[in-house]
């Protein structure tokens, strides 16, 4: 069951940039910040009240986030919903043949997490979440 929007991700050029406007500028606290190589991105969570925002910049051009920066630019990649359980979310929406990215979780900034193909949701790249306490 879907608990809440988790966080809300930003494709950008520049982490550290983008960092200047949303942490410096705003005052957003980043909550976590890493290089994830299986998803080919830097990434900095920024909290902001029970939400986050997660800031992408692409490790390479040819990686998802590097072609979603070539055709689209700068701006909104993804909408994260947080699950207590993204394995079952998971299974439940193969069940009702949900096209997925990913047919299991696996560990990103987030948690473990999973995406849905932006076919299912009417062109948005939704994402579920399950935080690692």
């Amino acid at each position: 069951m879907i608990e809440k929007i988790h966080h809300i991700g930003i494709a950008v050029h520049d982490l550290e940039q983008s960092l200047k406007f949303y942490r410096d500028t705003l005052g957003l606290h980043v909550h976590a910040q890493d290089t994830v190589q299986d998803q080919g991105v830097s990434a900095a969570l920024l909290t902001i009240g029970t939400s986050e925002i997660e800031l992408l910049q692409p490790l390479s051009p040819d990686s998802p986030v590097g072609k979603f920066l070539e055709r689209k630019g700068e701006g909104l990649h993804h909408i994260c919903f947080q699950t207590s359980d993204v394995d079952a979310e998971l299974d439940e929406l193969k069940r009702k043949d949900v096209p997925l990215v990913d047919q299991t979780p696996r560990k990103g900034l987030a948690g473990m997490i999973g995406f849905l193909h932006p076919k299912a949701s009417h062109g948005v790249l939704v994402e579920l979440a399950t935080p690692i306490e």
